[in-house]
This record gives C-alpha cells, sequence and structure tokens, in this order.
C-alpha cells in the first residue's frame, strides 16, 4: 500500500533526499526602494558574496540566485517581487528588512512550502507567527534592543521622554519594549505619537512630542528622519534625539554640519572593528560588481550567514526543497544536536559532506536558532553621531 510522504510539524511534505550535486534556486526580497533602501546596499553586499563565494568552494552545492526588491508598505514592490520569485520555483527567499513588511508577504511563501528568511526583521510579533517552521532570521528580536535602550536612555539621566513612532508591527513593537525598560528604571514616557508609512509631514507628531517638554526624544522610524530631524532640531536640541536600527546611518549629505552631534542609538549587530576582515571582504566584492563603496554594513554580515545557512542546511538535508532545509537549519546553526564548530561555507561543508554535523558560527555571530527560528542571543551595539553627523560604535 506504499507509506504517505513525512510532513513537518506545520504540514509542508518532505521530499526525498536528491543524489548528486545540488542547485539552491534562491531568491532575495531586499529594500532596493522604500523607506529602508539605505540597508539595501549592504544586505545585497552580504547575499552576493555568500553567493559567489559558496558557488566557487566546489562543495556540492551552487546557488541560483534571483535578486528581488521587497519595496516597503507605501510602494508595494513586494506585491509583483514576490510572485515573480515563486514563479522562478525559489525555495527559498531572503528578506525583508522590514518587519511590517516580511509579514505582508510571509504567508504567501509559507503557502508555498517556501522558506522565509530575514537578515534584518526584529519584531516580536513575528517570532511565534504561523509559519509552518519555515520562518527564520539572524538578528534578534526587539524585546532585546527595546531593553537596552530604554536602560540607556535612562543611564544618561533622562527622566521624561517622548517618542515618535512608525506605525507598524517594527515601531510599536520596539516602542513598547522601549516603554517597558525605561518605566521599570524609573522613567516617564510622557508622548508617542504615530505616524504611517507614505506620510510626508510629521508637524503634528513633533508637535505633541514637545508638548510636555520632554528631556530626550527616541525617534523609532525609518528614512522619514530625514524629514523629521531638521524641523524637530529647529525647537529641540539634536544630542538629546536617540535613534534605532532603522534610522541609525550617515547623515553627513542630509543635515548641516554639527545638527546630531552627540545624539546616540542602537542597532542588533556586531562591532565592525571585530570583523574588519571580513567587512574589508564584502566590500571590495560589492566595489568589484561595479558598485560604489559601501557607506555603512548594517546587516551585510547577517545577510552573508543567512545564505550560508541556507546552503549548509541543504547539504545536511540532500535536498533543496523548503521544509527539507527547515528540518536542518536549526542543527547546523548550532541550536540543536553536538555539531562542530566551523566557520566558514567551506569548512563546514566539509565537515557535512564528511559525515559529521556542523555548527556554524559566521560574522554576525553564533546565530543558534531556538524553536521558533529566532537567533538565541544577540548583540546590541550603542552609537553615537560625531559633528558630521556620522554615528560610530562607542559600546559593544
Amino acid at each position: 500500500t506504499g507509506c504517505a510522504p513525512a510532513t513537518t510539524a506545520g504540514g509542508c511534505e518532505l521530499g526525498s533526499e536528491q543524489s548528486g550535486d545540488l542547485t539552491l534556486k534562491l531568491g532575495s526580497a531586499l529594500p532596493l526602494t522604500g523607506n529602508l533602501a539605505f540597508l539595501g546596499p549592504p544586505e545585497e553586499a552580504g547575499a552576493y558574496l555568500a553567493v559567489d563565494e559558496i558557488n566557487a568552494a566546489g562543495k556540492g552545492i551552487t546557488i541560483d540566485y534571483t535578486p528581488g526588491d521587497s519595496g516597503d508598505t507605501d510602494n508595494k514592490a513586494y506585491d509583483t517581487e514576490i510572485p515573480r520569485l515563486l514563479s522562478a520555483g525559489v525555495e527559498a527567499v531572503v528578506g525583508a528588512a522590514s518587519s511590517g513588511v516580511s509579514l505582508q508577504f510571509i504567508d504567501r511563501l509559507v503557502a508555498e512550502c517556501v522558506i522565509h528568511f530575514s537578515p534584518a526583521n526584529t519584531s516580536a510579533a513575528l517570532t511565534t507567527y504561523e509559519d509552518k517552521g519555515l520562518y527564520f532570521r539572524t538578528a534578534p528580536s526587539d524585546v532585546l534592543q527595546g531593553e537596552v535602550l530604554g536602560n540607556l536612555v535612562a543611564e544618561d539621566g533622562h527622566q521624561r521622554i517622548s517618542m515618535i513612532v512608525l506605525n507598524d508591527s517594527y515601531g510599536t513593537g520596539l516602542a513598547d519594549f522601549v516603554t517597558k525598560a525605561f518605566e521599570a528604571a524609573g522613567g516617564e514616557v510622557i508622548a508617542a505619537p504615530t505616524y504611517n508609512t507614505g506620510d510626508t509631514n510629521f508637524t503634528s507628531q513633533i508637535s505633541e512630542a514637545l508638548a510636555g517638554d520632554p528631556d530626550a526624544i527616541v525617534l523609532i522610524t525609518f528614512d522619514e528622519a530625514k524629514t523629521i530631524v531638521p524641523e524637530l532640531t529647529s525647537q529641540f536640541p539634536g544630542d538629546k534625539l536617540y535613534f534605532v536600527d532603522g534610522n541609525l546611518t550617515n547623515y553627513s549629505e542630509d543635515f548641516a554640519p554639527g545638527t546630531l552631534e552627540g545624539a546616540k542609538g542602537t542597532y542588533p549587530g556586531v562591532n565592525e572593528a571585530n570583523i574588519s576582515d571580513f567587512v574589508a571582504r564584502m566590500d571590495a566584492h560589492w566595489e568589484g560588481r561595479g558598485n560604489a563603496p559601501l557607506e555603512l554594513y548594517a546587516y551585510g554580515p547577517e545577510t552573508y550567514d543567512a545564505v550560508v545557512l541556507l546552503a549548509l542546511a541543504a547539504l545536511e538535508a540532500r535536498s533543496t526543497e523548503g521544509a527539507n532545509m527547515a528540518e536542518k537549519l536549526q542543527e547546523v546553526s548550532g541550536g540543536s544536536g553536538n555539531g562542530t564548530k566551523c566557520t566558514s561555507f567551506a569548512e563546514c561543508a566539509d565537515i557535512i559532506n564528511g559525515g559529521g554535523t556542523a555548527d556554524y558560527d559566521g560574522p554576525s555571530g553564533a546565530v543558534t536558532f531556538n524553536e521558533f527560528g529566532d537567533p538565541t542571543d544577540g548583540n546590541i551595539l550603542i552609537q553615537q553621531f560625531d559633528g558630521n553627523n556620522v554615528p560610530a560604535t562607542i559600546r559593544g
């Protein structure tokens, strides 16, 4: 009578092991346009570097890569890009950067038993999302960033703060975690007006944030900070502003010198000084593809690690089908099993091809997935802006 095909806990059917060399059809939905487009270059750079290194390694797997644009919830580029990627037969999609954007297309990927793997989503809403075990991320949830930022603002001596908050799962979620940490430290959040993606006028939010005479203001925004900051700093000291990963970037060409000098911010990531060799390799590879030098490296290491982990999971599963790879991602990250530590795709692939178990640690850190596809730990950098409105790491 035969046996029914095995399925994952979420209901996706497991495929048979594949013989011979593997070809992984991989897509990406990274912010080439929209309010996180400044994160597009480092994330693309990480993806291309990983793909090219994996393909050059000759370890039994080749990646057939189809890049795509996630856009944002205003331009909705994902509405055309996700169907295009699925039509191309991808078994995994790396992206989006924005949690709110990922939540717009995760159901479409899961319905096709395609892995959804983000290098930068931080919303806690994605931890327990009904994803058939197919959602993973290399960035820690905002529970951690919110705690660090709330405590930082309190440590700096502020007692009454306002926030201006993007009204999506990322913005409101992070605002909640900042509030809890700040209030636990004895502070008070006196106002937290929100705005929607696509808004261009923020006068009412700025007025509400300033009305109670706060000690500091936290901007939980994306690229809209470029519009908010000039109007806000005409009425409030720039060094009393706090930024987050969605807007912590180089503003040297956007604001007058000194506008943000002394302002601080947080983002999940690894101290670039500790991975200088990787950063130099990623930048050189990116420029070698004809691109301008990278201005920042945020989430580049996390994107690189996402691609490497997918390739290792495929090797371990002897299959490039989404459900099969998903069953092995926790193992190759070191979240289950008792694997041998390895720090490059080639080194880990040799372990797997030799019959062993690999535990990959990459430039973004140890990764180590839990049962929800979240990394079990993470690092939050604290950065401060200089007189040219450029942030640099001061802690982390």
